[in-house]
C-alpha cells in the first residue's frame, strides 16, 4: 500500500469514528434529566420520572399536606414538551432545544425497563 493509500484509508477511518455519536441519545437524556440548565429534573419527579414529595407542611387547621412532583415517565412526548416550555406552577421554564426534549423523553421511556434488566 502506498503513502497515498495509507493516508486515505486513515482518513476515512477518521471520518468515520469523528462520525460516531459521543454518547447515545438515552445517556444524553439522563444527563438533560438530572442537569438541564444547572436544576435537576430529579428532586421533584424522581430519580426516573416515578414522582416524588417536594415538600410537607401544616396547614393552619393543623392537617398535613404536601408538595408533589407528578409522575411524568407516562406522559407523552407531546406533553412533556409543552410543561417544559411552559413551566406551569411551582416548575421553572425551561428553555431546551426539541431534540433534548426527546431525549429526555427516551430517557424517562427506558429507565425503568433498563433498572428492571440491571437487576
Amino acid at each position: 500500500m502506498g503513502k497515498k493509500s495509507l493516508l486515505m484509508a486513515m482518513l476515512l477511518i477518521c471520518a468515520k469514528a469523528d462520525s460516531e455519536d459521543f454518547i447515545s441519545e438515552f445517556e444524553y437524556g439522563q444527563m438533560l434529566y438530572h442537569d438541564p440548565r444547572g436544576v435537576s429534573c430529579a428532586p421533584c419527579h424522581g430519580d426516573r420520572g416515578e414522582g416524588r414529595i417536594i415538600a410537607g407542611y401544616t396547614t393552619s387547621e393543623g392537617g398535613k399536606r404536601f408538595l408533589r412532583g407528578p409522575a411524568i415517565r407516562n406522559v407523552s412526548l407531546e406533553i412533556l414538551a409543552n410543561t417544559i416550555r411552559k413551566g406551569p406552577g411551582v416548575m421553572p421554564r425551561y428553555f431546551l432545544t426539541d431534540e433534548e426534549i426527546r431525549a429526555i423523553y427516551r430517557y424517562l421511556n427506558e429507565a425503568e425497563n433498563r433498572v428492571e434488566e440491571a437487576e
